[in-house]
């Protein structure tokens, strides 16, 4: 049975950093797309970012020179590396294999002071 599982969520303050985590199974995470994807309450799940099958990061405007994705294929993990975070950035972040549609369970991040 494959698996998704985010962690590294939690409360910070404006301005601060967090890193997130997702560990997927081998046999959708090896050489496939995986995603970062976020659902603020009250809204539509939103796309944060992709890490291409051949390594290539991708971002929705409103993340680039905030936000990092990057991956470790040794250890089947996806990162997010957010930083300067903003109230707004508050949401729950889900990990997806883009390829076979298997989503996490997801992990909430709040910023606030």
């Amino acid at each position: 049975q494959v698996h998704v599982v985010e962690s590294g969520g939690g409360l910070v303050q404006p301005g601060g950093s967090l890193r997130l985590s997702c560990v997927a199974s081998e046999s959708i995470f090896s050489r496939k797309p995986m995603g970062w994807y976020r659902q603020a309450p009250g809204k539509e799940r939103e796309w944060v970012a992709t890490m291409t099958s051949d390594g290539h990061p991708m971002y929705a405007d409103s993340e680039k020179g905030r936000f990092t994705i990057s991956r470790d294929n040794d250890k089947n993990t996806v990162y997010l590396q957010m930083n300067s975070l903003k109230p707004e950035d508050t949401a729950v972040y889900y990990c997806k294999s883009i390829q076979f549609g298997v989503w996490g369970q997801g992990t909430q991040v709040t910023v606030s002071s």
